[in-house]
């Protein structure tokens, strides 16, 4: 590396804390100034990530590059130690484009209480967050970059949100932190049964791979259940969602769209980036229960949203189904089941962060979300209507589009998991029955609400109100989305080739898949090709 690619991945995670400092010593009357220090801090980082997409190796996607490992708490043998491969390159870029976005949307959508500068400094220290956790290859780094995003949210939707913001950002930090209470204490004993030596997660993942390091059964079993509860409350599955729908009903547009967007998949990471390559035999032995837990996330979520009155709450539910997806391709622990769950987290961040957007807004011009008292958007806001139609196509999975590729794929990993899931072949292929019906009750729900929203006329409160189209802020922050939505669902292999290559890194200790070959029933067949 060169001089430049050895501070690259440290300028993407701590500018944006020094631009939320910077921000802090501007006056609070000084809003141009304020916004234009956010934006510009924003862009600096995105250019980071543009510039690790451009010199990122695809070849060696499954090796950590641009890695730095300095000493940080020697006391512990703590290492500041950051990273990226496959898997963590897509993560990165989508938080600090997503970050980028929700500044230029803010522009002229800044909630009540009117206040630009602790608003916007929020949003910084949760990139800050985000970004640290996306490419720290060191547990008690993780730790706290993992933790950092709690507090910003906390008090995003505590004073931000809507008229139960209380409840709902208390809700969202207890459940949040006791997840990450359980996680840290897996997180130590990985530590002492590893000699107490490192919290190196490369380091630990070569040391218990080794057979004569392989914990017991029963403790891996124990420890993996503590990361499991910390990552699942994070997805968040079913059934430890019920914070989600009113966190994200309550909290500001943009704190909605972060959520989704990025938020969720720090759970989903962490299976893939540690719970999963450092125990694979107690990931076999939770798989059958992740997997059932995804499958009636999927169709409990389905059938909430079919509920749902307010379009917000109608979205977040959505969140619940989708995120089961990437968790059924997860539990499959194939790589092919893993790549369509990597692929799923950034489709998911693209199409219900624009959805939350596009839900903001609405509720901006009417003054309500209520799905009720919508109609017509089409007859007044035409372009705004087609944006909502095409964001809707795209998370019911329409194929071109690229929600397609997240859940296709990882229905169809669950036709063949891994050989360590080989028992549970006919389960399995249960749950890919299950799944399919969702994406059936995704295209009822999707479609219920955009032809109440979007067709018809008007209702009689609104029928002479003047509700304005897409205006420029919306169209800088939005059309980024919508193009990547499509770029992604016509050439899919832009990112599954980027992350296979560390996915197959990742699921190394894990059996092939089983041989679905003609004749071959369900045995098991080392060696045997991914779907």
């Amino acid at each position: 590396m060169n001089g430049f690619d050895h501070w690259v991945l440290s300028g993407a995670v701590f500018i944006p804390i020094i631009g939320a400092i910077v921000i802090g010593f501007i006056p609070r009357a000084n809003e141009v100034q304020i916004k234009a220090a956010a934006l510009l801090t924003t862009l600096v980082t995105l250019a980071l990530g543009v510039y690790l997409v451009a010199s990122f190796d695809y070849d060696s996607s499954g090796v950590l590059q641009f890695a730095v490992n300095r000493p940080w708490i020697d006391v512990i043998h703590s290492q500041y130690h950051v990273g990226v491969d496959g898997i963590s390159l897509p993560l990165l870029v989508l938080s600090m484009f997503i970050t980028v976005l929700c500044v230029i949307y803010s522009w002229d959508h800044f909630p009540e209480p009117h206040d630009p500068k602790g608003f916007l400094i929020l949003m910084l220290i949760l990139e800050v967050g985000m970004n640290g956790t996306f490419v720290a290859q060191d547990l008690i780094l993780f730790f706290v970059f993992f933790e950092l995003v709690l507090l910003p949210m906390y008090f995003m939707i505590g004073r931000w949100g809507g008229a139960r913001r209380q409840y709902a950002s208390i809700k969202f930090f207890l459940f949040t932190l006791f997840g990450s209470a359980l996680m840290i204490l897996s997180f130590l004993a990985l530590y002492f049964k590893a000699g107490g030596t490192t919290f190196d997660i490369p380091g630990l993942i070569a040391y218990f791979s080794d057979p004569a390091h392989a914990l017991a059964q029963t403790t891996a079993l124990v420890i993996f259940g503590g990361l499991f509860i910390g990552f699942a409350i994070k997805v968040p599955m079913f059934p430890f969602h019920t914070w989600l729908p009113d966190a994200h009903t309550e909290a500001p547009t943009v704190g909605s769209v972060i959520l989704a967007a990025i938020l969720l998949k720090l759970g989903t990471y962490g299976f893939i980036r540690i719970a999963i390559p450092m125990l694979p035999g107690a990931a076999a032995s939770w798989a059958p229960w992740i997997g059932g837990l995804a499958v009636i996330g999927i169709i409990y979520g389905a059938l909430c949203c079919l509920a749902q009155t307010d379009l917000k709450r109608l979205i977040a539910f959505s969140s619940v189904a989708h995120m089961g997806f990437v968790m059924l391709g997860i539990s499959t622990l194939t790589s092919y089941g893993i790549n369509a769950a990597v692929f799923g987290m950034v489709a998911h961040g693209l199409i219900t962060g624009m959805l939350f957007f596009l839900a903001g807004s609405i509720g901006e011009r009417y003054g309500t979300r209520e799905i009720s008292r919508l109609g017509g958007l089409l007859v007044q806001a035409p372009r705004l209507g087609w944006i909502l139609g095409f964001c809707a196509m795209a998370s019911l999975g329409l194929p071109g589009l690229a929600g397609f590729w997240g859940e296709f794929p990882a229905i169809l990993s669950s036709f063949a998991p891994s050989g360590a899931l080989a028992d549970h072949l006919g389960l399995f292929r249960a749950y890919m029955v299950i799944a399919a019906v969702g994406t059936v009750l995704a295209a009822g729900y999707l479609l219920w609400m955009f032809q109440r929203v979007a067709f018809g006329v008007p209702k009689e409160e609104f029928e002479k109100a003047h509700i304005h189209d897409v205006h420029m802020p919306e169209w800088l922050s939005w059309t980024p989305i919508l193009l990547l939505i499509v770029i992604l669902g016509i050439y899919p292999h832009f990112l599954f080739k980027t992350t296979n290559g560390a996915v197959n890194q990742a699921t190394i200790g894990v059996p092939a898949p089983v041989d679905i070959a003609p004749g071959s029933g369900a045995a098991a067949a080392a060696g045997a090709p991914a779907p």
